[in-house]
């Protein structure tokens, strides 16, 4: 138990402000964070998911291979098979034969529409697990800028804390400051060191968050860039427009193919009630008759009383359940791109709103209250609250550009892939 308090103590220090700083740390641009999250496990994954198909594709685009058989045959146990050579003189009846199977029904071009519409799903999903990853390392990238920038801010503050406290204790020792407003700064300071080092310890987890995303080494910092406030082909965007945007998605995309591969399915189980023709030839060999023998044969299953019910019964069922699938899939999209739509256009304007109003007299705030302060013209308790207003602003400005940032890439990705 020990060990483990000195480990957790050592862990909360290396979390501290100290820990990580810029210059140890590689920088990350929301591009190359892109770029590697449509590299990443999961769309390897992916990928690999379309080539099987593509496989399955060349498996299902021939023929049935011919049956090559070689029989020996008449071999007769109890008076002997007679002398010389075993090929041409023993009394064997030796047969080559070759069968080959007709598919009827068109069920190979069958086959090569299912696999191909397989092929196309796959792509899709392919498409749509890189967009998803990229949303999700979009996400984590302005997480952890909006910590980055929250670890400066709270830092600033608390250097402005410390100045402070040096401030009061000065008049303390004059005698123009009470032990219980001293008593007040100092706790008030002590505070502002430890929310600096809890903004350490965020940015430190959104690091690292993201570099498992991206599959980085190390944990990295990211470029402070926020995107510009608001995109015009949002602001101009109308509902009526959203039906081609859900079109176009690769999740609904996917979902339309396996509704094809579905429909083709049931085509090749009802093509499947006109059975199949089986050929072969056979040349025979035996020398006590004849060293010439042809066989044909002509094989094919009967359907008696039982007409691939079950089969069809199942592809009916699964076209029904791709189609189901494809219509939730596209009304959770449509809703999906409206939420994306909504959020959007609210965020920015809580962005504008905190970037432009409330930040800058947040600030003005402090600086009067300070300046008053040092004047004698307004006591602590103006000055603290002043102080724990602009670091509630500072913080609701910078989640709220954060949230802006994450719902207009959220659009752009989903309408206009990396």
């Amino acid at each position: 138990m020990k060990f483990l308090n000195i480990l957790i103590a050592v862990i909360l220090f290396a979390s501290g402000p100290g820990f990580a700083q810029a210059g140890d740390a590689p920088v990350l641009s929301l591009g190359q964070a892109l770029r590697a999250a449509a590299e990443n496990f999961d769309v390897a994954i992916a990928r690999a998911a379309v080539d099987g198909a593509n496989s399955d594709f060349l498996a299902a685009d021939h023929a049935p291979l011919p049956l090559l058989s070689v029989k020996a045959g008449s071999i007769d146990l109890q008076h002997g098979v007679g002398p010389g050579s075993l090929l041409a003189d023993k009394r064997i009846d030796k047969s080559v034969g070759l069968d080959w199977t007709w598919e009827r029904g068109d069920k190979r071009a069958l086959r090569n529409a299912a696999a191909r519409s397989g092929v196309k799903a796959a792509q899709h999903d392919f498409l749509e697990m890189r967009i998803e990853q990229q949303l999700q390392a979009q996400a984590a990238f302005y997480d952890l800028l909006a910590a980055q920038q929250s670890e400066r801010e709270i830092k600033a503050i608390a250097e402005s804390a410390e100045a402070t406290a040096a401030a009061v204790r000065l008049r303390h020792k004059a005698g123009d400051v009470s032990s219980q407003d001293l008593a007040r700064v100092e706790i008030e300071t002590i505070k502002a060191r430890l929310d600096q080092d809890g903004a350490a310890l965020n940015r430190q987890r959104g690091a690292l968050a993201l570099a498992q995303l991206l599959r980085l080494p190390e944990s990295p910092r990211v470029e402070e860039v926020w995107p510009a406030l608001l995109s015009r082909e949002i602001s101009e965007l109308t509902e009526s427009m959203l039906d081609r945007a859900v079109t176009a998605r690769p999740d609904v995309q996917a979902a339309q193919a396996r509704v094809d591969q579905a429909m083709a399915g049931l085509d090749g189980a009802l093509a499947s009630r006109k059975a199949d023709l089986t050929w072969g030839l056979s040349v025979d060999h035996y020398p006590s008759n004849s060293t010439r023998l042809v066989e044909l044969r002509l094989q094919m299953p009967l359907q008696m009383g039982y007409g691939q019910e079950g089969e069809i019964g199942r592809a009916r069922a699964q076209v029904q359940q791709a189609q189901d699938l494809a219509a939730k899939t596209r009304l959770s999209a449509l809703m999906d791109l409206t939420r994306l739509l909504h959020e959007a256009r609210v965020a920015a304007l809580k962005s504008s709103s905190q970037q432009q109003e409330i930040l800058p007299r947040a600030r003005q705030v402090l600086a009067q209250a300070e300046l008053a302060y040092a004047k004698g013209a307004q006591s602590l308790t103006d000055l603290l609250d002043a102080r724990r207003t602009l670091r509630a602003s500072l913080l609701d400005a910078i989640a709220a550009q954060a949230d802006f940032a994450k719902a207009q890439g959220s659009w752009i990705l989903r309408n206009s892939p990396q």
